[in-house]
């Protein structure tokens, strides 16, 4: 397509595209293919724009780009074609970013891990938040710096060159021995166009550093972006309250966690625990010096922690990962025991991540016992002081729960609390997460801050409106969430008591606890347990299957909790325990309901379920 005809064509599309190109946070995983994620979609979407078809029936039929909005979407999609077909490069090598500095850190990533040099070229000066001794010291990442006047002038390097541009996100100066092109703009990311064939293999390690560490450059900010090159005009300044908005989000935080330290927001949830995890590597580099850290995390929780931490222990010699044993058979509090006297024996440092209820078990350890395990002293084989844990809590499925106060069950643990906003803070409607701390663990914010604004993953400040109009109202919509998740758990339980349901008992929630999502293990039939299994996961996606297509409006395949309205169906060993290890695993259904919903249709088509088993 000549350049004019491509964006004439690009300009209807924007036009003609669905909201939810814009408005949503995770997509339909029916016509998701992971091992396609974005070539499927641009496959289809090139078919389309050969054709001139930019009708809004034939966008919304395209396959799902990416399962979380997050790490990519159709107009990140789109905007990376668009680039791409401009420079006459592959779309699969353009790969937009929130952050302006993680590209940067993929590429050192790789060369680190593959023992190769890098050279960082750039035009006047680095940004602020780029940190050269922090990158060395801390991640352990290698690099020369080289300061030119132009693209031009970077010569051959024995290694990779990546040139950082800071002109705007249009002006692309691709000479042969630049390896990686990085544009970047204040307001609104950078762009990374990878270059030439030998450099292909950094493709998907790139895009998983965007999946894992930070986001793709966001909805809103791509549609800005597409119609600022629509319509060739300068960059705009975004006007938002952002001060106003900011102020408004941090109460909101420190009301519903019930503490009057200072919360820190992020563009995800995982870009705020990676934040948290490279600051506390940073504190115990600082304060427990030659210590080794043991991160101690659950096997199956959330995909993205798991992979995350083992991520960061890949890099960084002196982490290894410690597997907390927490759903089923085993007692978290029990296995945190017995890990954290083997690591106050070594004298290492120990922090624990954990989710309260955990994920997708729905259970709840005894509190009592768990603060009392994490706030036993211990003593080292020399019989030394151990140092003490800290905890890091994942409170995505409560985040109204009160853990850190000063009369709240772990005020005498080192506790820092994590969300992810896409959940209940922003009901669906943006990615952001935040973290914060209870008065022991307060002392860890600055370092964790320090990472989070070198990283440039802080919440955007549209990010920041949205949580500024969603928090207030969070409480209410936990409560209404819950009440309905019990009203079907219930009938369940009336209708097919031989199914196995994991949700919490009416004894936690009065205590609080009030999650509005649980699992389903399905009556299996079989000879062996392998027939067994296989006839469970084939009920399991027959009942999703029917409650979104008998409720469309409704019901969705997807990986999503807290949201506004609807009725959301997975399987979490599909999706958010993609990483996880294949032992750890759960093939059950995971349901999660919210506040607005046809709660009696729900229980119609249930029962229509039952009739077919």
């Amino acid at each position: 397509m000549v350049v004019n005809k491509m964006l004439d064509y690009i300009k209807e599309v924007l036009e003609n595209m669905p909201t939810s190109w814009l408005g949503l946070t995770t997509h339909r995983l029916d016509i998701y293919n992971e091992k396609l994620a974005k070539v499927q979609f641009l496959e289809h979407f090139e078919i389309l724009a050969n054709e001139n078809t930019s009708n809004y029936s034939a966008l919304n039929e395209l396959p799902t780009a990416f399962d979380y909005i997050r790490l990519g979407h159709p107009l990140s999609c789109v905007l990376e074609w668009l680039i791409a077909k401009m420079n006459n490069l592959s779309a699969e090598g353009v790969i937009s970013f929130s952050s302006k500095t993680m590209p940067v850190l993929a590429i050192l990533r790789k060369n680190l891990l593959e023992n190769k040099k890098t050279q960082i070229n750039y035009t006047g000066k680095l940004p602020n938040y780029f940190d050269i001794e922090i990158l060395r010291s801390i991640y352990g990442y290698k690099f020369e710096l080289n300061q030119v006047d132009n693209a031009s002038e970077i010569s051959e390097f024995n290694g990779s060159n990546i040139f950082i541009s800071q002109q705007d996100l249009f002006s692309i100066d691709l000479n042969a021995n630049i390896d990686f092109f990085i544009n970047i703009h204040a307001n609104y990311g950078s762009i990374v166009l990878v270059n030439g064939e030998k450099n292909k293999n950094y493709i998907s390690e790139i895009q998983h550093v965007r999946r894992r560490e930070t986001i793709a450059m966001t909805p809103k900010n791509c549609f800005e972006v597409l119609n600022i090159l629509l319509n060739q005009s300068s960059f705009k300044t975004i006007k938002a309250d952002a001060a106003a908005n900011k102020i408004a989000v941090l109460d909101s935080i420190k009301e519903v966690c019930n503490t009057t330290t200072t919360p820190l927001v992020a563009s995800s949830g995982l870009s705020i625990q990676y934040a948290i995890l490279m600051g506390l590597v940073d504190y115990a580099k600082e304060y427990h010096k030659g210590k080794s850290i043991k991160i101690i995390v659950p096997p199956n929780c959330y995909g993205g922690t798991n992979d995350q931490v083992r991520r960061a222990a890949a890099c960084i010699e002196t982490i290894e990962i410690m597997d907390l044993l927490v759903d089923g058979d085993h007692d978290m509090v029990q296995s945190l025991d017995f890990i954290l006297n083997k690591i106050a024996a070594e004298d290492a440092v120990p922090y624990v991540i954990a989710e309260i209820p955990t994920n997708p078990r729905v259970e709840v350890p005894d509190l009592v016992k768990l603060r009392n395990v994490l706030s036993s002293r211990r003593k080292t084989e020399s019989g030394e002081l151990a140092i003490a844990p800290v905890f890091l809590l994942d409170q995505t499925f409560c985040p109204n729960l009160h853990f850190l106060g000063e009369a709240d069950i772990l005020s005498t643990v080192k506790t820092i609390s994590f969300a992810s906003g896409s959940k209940f803070p922003s009901g669906g409607l943006c990615t952001a997460g935040y973290c914060i701390a209870n008065k022991k663990g307060e002392i860890l914010i600055d370092k964790i801050d320090l990472h989070l604004k070198l990283c440039d993953n802080e919440a955007t400040d549209f990010q920041m409106e949205l949580l500024a109009k969603q928090l207030p109202s969070m409480k209410k919509r936990i409560h209404d969430a819950y009440l309905n998740t019990r009203d079907f758990v219930n009938f369940i339980k009336d209708n097919l008591p031989e199914a196995k349901i994991n949700f919490v008992s009416e004894e936690l929630a009065k205590a609080g606890f009030t999650p509005s999502v649980f699992s389903l293990d399905l009556p299996t039939k079989g000879n062996t347990d392998e027939e067994k299994e296989a006839y469970k996961r084939n009920l399991n996606l027959k009942l999703i299957n029917m409650m979104i297509n008998e409720i469309p409006n409704e019901s969705k395949n997807c990986v999503s909790y807290g949201q506004l309205k609807g009725s959301y169906w997975t399987i979490p060993a599909t999706s958010t325990q993609g990483t996880t290890k294949e032992d750890h695993k759960d093939y059950i259904a995971r349901v999660s309901l919210s506040p607005q919903m046809d709660i009696e249709l729900h229980k119609k088509v249930f029962l229509k379920f039952i009739e077919t088993l």
